[in-house]
């Protein structure tokens, strides 16, 4: 007999700073049974640099199990500290051999299931890591000896790269879906092997700022071109995010929904802006 149940996944696209973090937050405390596994990538998520292990305690405590990273894992020193400790706490798998941390890691979720959660950066626009594709092959192999759940944070800057990726891993993996431009993209949809793709899952912080930023900074290097920090930006947050639900025999996404929540247009779950309908396969 087949104990085949649907898996509810929940990706919160990058976290910028205490904006993203409070929406996140706030978001689960109105939805608190909305899935199985919920991931975040964190690598902005301490003032939009970089992680600390206070920030992922402060997202623990709301029901986010696993945290991925990308090109600013590293931006603070401090994550060496914990980044060999924490097992659900991983940055792109295509690093040079020997960095610090791992590249995917392995949660098991009610009933014993196994899901696999696997983070992976693009090389066009970025730094030269090792083949994106021929990593995840790689890691595919190794981890479908333990699960057919394999879901991929692919962290890239191209969107040509990403839509590659997608097609690439189709019907090896549930989900792909980009992160890093911190802009949501409209093509969610299930692609004929059964993956769930979407090109960028947004980003958890400010609405108004630049791709989360200060404007006024912003301006500054790009208008003037001048040196300027970029800071956080202030005003109402958003929360970017996707929710999946997922075939624990198959690893086959049966859903693929994404999501928008933003702070003080959304007072009741009722109101909750949800981009799209689902997609069925």
């Amino acid at each position: 007999m087949s104990t085949s149940r649907n898996i509810k996944l929940l990706f919160f696209g990058d976290v910028i700073g205490r904006p993203g973090r409070q929406i996140i937050k706030t978001f689960l405390a109105r939805n608190p049974e909305i899935a199985d596994l919920i991931v975040a990538n964190v690598e902005n998520a301490a003032h939009g640099f970089g992680t600390s292990e206070a920030n992922l305690e402060e997202l623990q405590s709301v029901g986010v199990t696993v945290f991925t990273g990308g090109n600013h894992t590293f931006d603070r020193k401090e994550i060496f500290e914990f980044i060999d400790k924490d097992n659900n706490v991983v940055r792109p798998a295509n690093y040079p051999e020997g960095t610090p941390g791992k590249g995917y890691c392995l949660v098991s979720i009610a009933d014993g299931i196994k899901v696999a959660v696997v983070n992976i950066m693009g090389r066009v626009f970025m730094e030269p890591l090792r083949s994106p594709f021929l990593v995840a092959d790689e890691i595919i192999e190794q981890v479908k000896k333990e699960t057919k759940i394999i879901f991929v944070d692919f962290h890239a800057e191209a969107t040509a790269e990403k839509v590659a990726m997608g097609w690439y891993l189709d019907g090896r993996v549930s989900a792909v879906v980009g992160t890093h431009t911190h802009v949501q993209t409209a093509d969610e949809r299930i692609l004929p092997g059964g993956t769930a793709y979407l090109t960028d899952a947004g980003c958890c912080g400010p609405r108004d700022g630049v791709i989360g930023m200060d404007k006024e900074s912003v301006f500054k290097r790009m208008i003037k071109q001048l040196p300027a920090r970029f800071d956080v930006a202030a005003g109402p947050a958003i929360m970017c995010g996707v929710l999946y639900t997922i075939d624990s025999d198959t690893g086959k996404a049966l859903s693929v929904q994404r999501m928008q929540f933003i702070e003080g247009l959304d007072d009741t779950p009722e109101t909750q802006r949800v981009a799209s309908a689902v997609v069925n396969n």
